[in-house]
């Protein structure tokens, strides 16, 4: 398998990333193992999470899925051939949300202790927190990168302005970089990243690894009418992408997946994969079956044409991007 360098760090990732904010919303402890298994079965290793996955169900607290994770890697002892990824920022409690070093500090051995490890691979902040100045954010990471309890930082949900700044920040004081950019992108999504996040993260070296990267499921064509959303738990997330351009992206995958003899969902990735600088989309599965689609999408190498049959489906204009 060929692996692409996260940013310039020593981590090497696999061109797909497991997501997880599905184990313990809507599949159980059994289930992710079985899938996490498969993953490492069919060869790969990279496994996003955030700390504050699940808090939007009822009943939960967040933890649910990093504390899943810990547990596969305890009963595995695999810790050192895996690539955990995970998040801090998004709120967990009333007091416990944001990016200033004293809560960093504590989030990290909260994350740590969940996931039953003492490093992470990607520490990655969640979203902007306005009220911590950049600085005092990257003096922290620095400080855990020193220590040896996270290997190397990333940024998601940022702008261009504010990675832009980040960057500049990092050089200036000589802290750590975000090495990845995690931004929520896919065939549908395009224009919030393309605009401005793309040629900066090409110019500066940045992995990305975009997250919804099959709008919720809506790119493997599972919806195509208000009728199927209720074929899943995420299905009313799905309802803003059933209007004429969401249709006409989908007859573009299903024309390409004929042609490919393959499936939307693999054809959406692998378009993913041929834009320059991602390395790794993250997906969610709730089945092997389901997995094992996505890492099929791996081994799809569309051709120019396909890739422009799908961009002018697709197209956005700079109205969209605002």
């Amino acid at each position: 398998m060929n692996t692409r360098k996260l940013g310039d760090s020593d981590l090497n990732a696999p061109p797909l990333c497991l997501g997880s904010n599905v184990f313990g919303w809507t599949i159980d402890e059994k289930t992710s193992f079985a899938i996490l298994d498969a993953l490492v079965a069919a060869g790969f290793n990279f496994i996003d999470t955030a700390d504050m996955y699940s808090t939007w169900v009822p009943g939960h607290k967040g933890g649910e899925s990093e504390t899943i994770i810990g547990n596969w890697m305890k009963r595995m002892g695999n810790r050192s051939k895996v690539i955990i990824a995970t998040k801090v920022g998004k709120e967990m409690g009333p007091n416990d949300k944001g990016l200033s070093k004293a809560y960093i500090f504590r989030a990290v051995e909260r994350s740590l202790e969940r996931l039953q490890t003492d490093y992470i691979d990607l520490y990655q902040s969640h979203a902007d927190d306005a009220n911590t100045p950049i600085e005092e954010t990257l003096e922290a990471y620095a400080e855990l990168i020193k220590q040896g309890k996270v290997r190397a930082i990333g940024a998601s949900n940022y702008t261009a302005e504010l990675l832009a700044a980040a960057l500049d920040a990092s050089e200036r004081h000589g802290y750590p970089r975000y090495e990845s950019l995690q931004p929520h992108y896919n065939l549908y999504e395009r224009a919030g990243y393309e605009a401005a996040l793309e040629p900066l993260c090409l110019v500066k070296g940045l992995s990305v690894i975009p997250y919804f990267s099959l709008a919720s499921g809506f790119l493997t064509g599972k919806y195509r009418s208000e009728s199927d959303l209720s074929k899943s738990p995420r299905g009313q997330g799905v309802k803003k992408y059933l209007n004429e351009r969401g249709l006409r992206i989908l007859a573009a995958l299903d024309q390409v997946a004929r042609e490919h003899h393959s499936t939307p969902g693999k054809v959406a990735l692998a378009w993913l994969l041929a834009r320059p600088g991602i390395t790794a989309p993250i997906a969610s599965a709730t089945s092997v079956e389901q997995l094992h689609d996505l890492i099929g999408a791996t081994n799809l190498t569309l051709d120019r044409q396909s890739i422009e049959i799908l961009n002018q489906a697709s197209a956005w204009s700079a109205a969209t991007a605002v």
